[in-house]
């Protein structure tokens, strides 16, 4: 049993949790995953490492409440327990394998949305514990669902923060962002690394092929069981079939064939919609049952 130490809303339905997991905190990477399994017969669910203290033997994940699985994840408080935390998984990023010299030499931008700021979270750190603090965009629909900005803006050069709706930072998408800071402001960058929704890291590739800015995504949020067994997160990089959880889950990015990889993602999210409802339905006939 893997006990959770410290629980916290972040944002509406978006939960950062540490979790007391000494063998995987002494091991993680940045990039890495784990894979949590909530009960007996439960669903294994991958989630992105958010960050990690190998001192204090602790690993933290933010959920969000998409599905019936995350949905009992996020129920849990402190004190209660994950019956598994299996990890780290996957391959770190390749930017833990640079030299001083290799990383000194490059201006890095890390470009997140949504959730994917809690993933983009450990890799900014690493860098920045090194001496090489990197720009990042973060992007949200609206300021009430921006996460972990205070930890971002300590480990960054620059941070920039873009809403749709213009209620925080700059007013439009990420990829506007981005198009801005090189083209208006002459900002340039040897490397993009994205994490995000599908959409998001698909138009920001496209953006940096235009650019001439070498790229890599990220593309956890494809992982179904993380071991590569159900094939699930099979996805075309160069023409070739790779599997997001065991060859990735980081990619370059302008060999990634994105609407393959969101037609993937589009069935799995079906049935993801159809456990919600049934779990849903249990909780409704089980409030009536209390009432009789």
């Amino acid at each position: 049993m893997f006990t959770i130490s410290k629980k916290r809303l972040l944002a509406p339905n978006i939960y950062l949790m540490e979790v007391d997991a000494p063998r995987v905190a002494k091991s993680a990477q940045p990039g890495q995953f784990v894979i949590v399994r909530v009960r007996e017969k439960g669903e294994r669910i991958p989630l992105t490492i958010a960050d990690y203290n190998r001192e204090k033997g602790t690993v933290t994940i933010v959920t969000q409440t998409i599905g019936a699985s995350t949905r009992l994840i996020c129920a849990l408080e402190e004190g209660e327990a994950l019956l598994d935390f299996a990890g780290p998984l996957g391959q770190p990023s390749e930017l833990i394998h640079e030299t001083d010299e290799q990383l000194a030499g490059k201006k890095i931008l890390f470009i997140g949305g949504g959730v994917g700021t809690a993933p983009v979270y450990p890799q900014v750190k690493y860098l920045s514990e090194r001496g090489f603090k990197p720009d990042v965009i973060i992007g949200a629909k609206t300021k009430e669902i921006v996460i972990m900005e205070e930890e971002m803006r300590a480990v960054t050069n620059n941070y920039y923060l873009a809403t749709d709706d213009g209620s925080s930072g700059f007013k439009g998408l990420v990829t506007d962002m981005l198009r801005d800071l090189v083209q208006n402001q002459g900002k340039q960058y040897d490397l993009v690394v994205t994490i995000g929704p599908m959409i998001m890291m698909k138009f920001v590739t496209l953006l940096t092929k235009e650019l001439g800015i070498k790229t890599i995504a990220s593309l956890n949020t494809l992982m179904v069981d993380g071991t590569g067994m159900c094939g699930a997160c099979r996805v075309s990089v160069g023409g070739q079939t790779r599997f997001t959880c065991v060859d990735g889950p980081e990619f370059d990015a302008h060999l990634v064939d994105f609407d393959e990889a969101m037609r993937r993602q589009n069935m799995y999210r079906s049935i993801e919609g159809q456990k919600l409802a049934e779990l849903e339905h249990k909780d409704h006939n089980c409030k009536i049952g209390r009432n009789k």
